[in-house]
């Protein structure tokens, strides 16, 4: 793994008294429920499959491994289609990530974290994309319209709802770099208190 986000992960851990009891109780719920599956696959949900979902994705992905958890999957998906946003393309980046762009009005991006590993490909796409598992997985919504726009996800054998504040509040402000590396932080440190319970 990239020396850069082998750093970043190590500084997680001082942000982990900043989750909230309640969120720390959803956060063990979920990772008792993967406790008890021999393999999971998971898809991040929000309504455009942009930001929150994406970043969701990718920090389960890279902790999975960096705990060595074996047979944890990551996906993620929308109730619409947009793209990944280039803020949040530019939020990963800056944490250690190495990013390839394809052209295209919903480009796909990969998102490399080892020189010697597949990168993870993503785009926006719904939650049922043919890309993303239709059966047997975990749906862990993370913004509260698509919890409310989609109470039933088709396939799903457990469904939780992890909500975060879209950083798009921000876009176009001065203060747009800091708030979508908030939300990055916070997520990744999310991600890693779930998974840590694992190892």
């Amino acid at each position: 793994m990239y020396t850069e986000i082998e750093k970043y992960i190590s500084s997680l851990e001082e942000n982990l008294k900043e989750i909230s009891a309640q969120r720390k109780q959803k956060l063990t719920a979920l990772a008792d429920y993967i406790r008890s599956k021999e393999s999971v696959k998971l898809i991040f949900i929000c309504t455009h499959n942009s930001r929150r979902s994406h970043l969701c994705q990718i920090w389960a992905a890279t902790l999975a491994i960096h705990f060595g958890l074996n047979g944890i999957e990551t996906y993620s998906g929308g109730t619409e289609v947009t793209a990944f946003n280039p803020r949040a393309v530019e939020a990963i980046r800056r944490t250690g990530f190495t990013v390839e762009e394809q052209d295209g009005g919903n480009p796909r991006y990969k998102v490399f974290y080892d020189e010697q590993e597949e990168p993870l490909v993503c785009y926006s796409k719904t939650f049922d994309d043919e890309a993303n598992p239709d059966e047997d997985f975990v749906a862990i919504m993370t913004c509260s319209d698509a919890d409310k726009n989609c109470p039933v996800v088709p396939g799903a054998e457990f469904r939780i709802t992890i909500p975060y504040d879209d950083p798009n509040q921000a876009d176009g402000t001065s203060y747009e770099a800091q708030t979508y590396n908030e939300r990055c932080r916070q997520i990744a440190t999310e991600m890693y208190y779930l998974l840590s319970q694992l190892n």
